[in-house]
């Protein structure tokens, strides 16, 4: 099967590019949202490149890239009661959300911003360009990964 290329978004003040690199690798986790729960776990393959977006930051944009490790594995905070991620329809048996392990490749010398890649045309069908696009876990054509 051919290597995949996706986008994750995340908050840095929440768990940053620098996050990533001090600890390596995380599980990508606390991802709410049905397509996107999808692509995490159908859809994403060891040895996937991930683009790493900053969203809500100043400037927003990507900022590195990470590398997808090993099975799509449950997300143990939809276990959790009191956890704002907890999920009340989960069993160990039928869980609902999934998680990935991304391991840290390269953070990039400077942050391609939100506005760079607008006024790229080759980006122009690019999803995290679309508009009312909400999704925190993308596919990436390997034109636009380049």
């Amino acid at each position: 099967m051919a290597m995949r290329h996706w986008l994750v978004k995340t908050e840095p003040e929440v768990y940053s590019i620098d996050h990533l690199r001090r600890d390596g690798s995380t599980k990508w986790d606390r991802v709410r949202n049905h397509q996107a729960k999808l692509f995490l776990r159908d859809g994403m393959q060891p040895g996937d490149r991930v683009l790493v977006y900053h969203s809500n930051a100043e400037p927003t944009g990507v900022v590195g890239i990470a590398v997808v490790v090993g099975a799509a594995v449950p997300d143990e905070t939809q276990f959790r009661k009191g956890d704002e991620a907890h999920e009340p329809r989960a069993t160990r048996e039928a869980p609902v959300w999934w998680a990935r392990t991304l391991r840290f490749e390269r953070r990039f010398a400077n942050c391609i911003t939100l506005q760079e890649l607008r006024a790229e045309p080759r980006l122009a069908g690019m999803r995290l360009l679309a508009r009312g696009n909400r999704l925190s876990v993308m596919p990436v054509a390997a034109a636009e990964f380049a």
